[in-house]
């Protein structure tokens, strides 16, 4: 049976490692061949990569050009993305628009040089990654959250304007996933069994999500099976924002 993405090219931006590499990982197993674009090298062998810094559009154009005359682009996931934690009085305007350059200003920009490259190969599809704090917020992530729902926003403006081109563009919003971030937060914690414990009660799946539970659903979306969906935000959450919250004493 022939591979569900054989035949197409697909660049992920922010492909060197966490939920990118994964979703690199995706793509290359369903038959894609795949381009990471980061500012450093992947941490997979025999991962393609180019240089990319999503705020340059300079940069772009060059990144466009080199996997444009490679292999054409039928897929492009708009992953790159930073975050931090501030409070409103303690952010800068430098802070706001460094993050806003990086996780929507930089998706705009790769869809605006890659969708003539896209069209000419009979369309294709965009991903990208948002957030569920694009539809809810944990404390002193203002601007995060800001930026996601940005690119939710976004998604559904580009699924509008792009599919007459045949270009379907869908986002997925994870929760909370088993990134190097996240580890963090739970090793910085003293009692690192109970934060494990309490975030696994938060999910009715009862447990946390892994890198590559993002990247399954972003191949399955760039593939033809997905013909029909577009303009969509997936949330991969593993039910989190689908449960009430109860006080921990309760014991639910």
């Amino acid at each position: 049976m022939k591979a569900p993405l054989a035949d197409k090219c697909a660049v992920v931006t922010g492909g060197a490692k966490g939920i990118g590499l994964a979703i690199c990982r995706s793509l290359i197993k369903a038959g894609a061949e795949v381009v990471a674009g980061d500012l450093q090298k992947p941490q997979h062998e025999g991962l393609a990569w180019q240089p990319l810094d999503v705020t340059d559009e300079d940069s772009i154009a060059r990144f466009v050009s080199a996997v444009s005359s490679e292999c054409g682009v039928d897929i492009l996931v708009n992953n790159a993305g930073i975050m931090f934690e501030k409070s409103l009085a303690e952010q800068t305007a430098d802070d706001w628009d460094r993050m806003m350059s990086v996780n929507l200003r930089g998706p705009f920009l790769m869809a605006k040089h890659l969708v003539p490259v896209m069209a000419e190969r009979g369309g294709g599809a965009i991903v990208n990654v948002g957030s569920v704090e694009g539809m809810a917020c944990n404390p002193n992530h203002s601007a995060y959250a800001a930026s996601k729902a940005g690119i939710h926003g976004l998604t559904v403006a580009l699924a509008v304007d792009l599919g007459p081109l045949g270009i379907r563009c869908n986002a997925v919003a994870p929760g909370w996933i088993d990134t190097d971030l996240n580890k963090a937060y739970v090793e910085a914690h003293p009692d690192r069994d109970l934060v494990t414990a309490e975030l696994a009660r938060l999910h009715p799946v009862g447990h946390i999500g892994d890198p590559a539970d993002v990247g399954e659903i972003v191949a399955w979306l760039s593939g033809d099976e997905a013909r029909f969906v577009t303009g969509q935000v997936i949330t991969i959450d593993g039910g989190r924002r689908s449960k009430l919250p109860l006080p921990s004493i309760m014991g639910r």
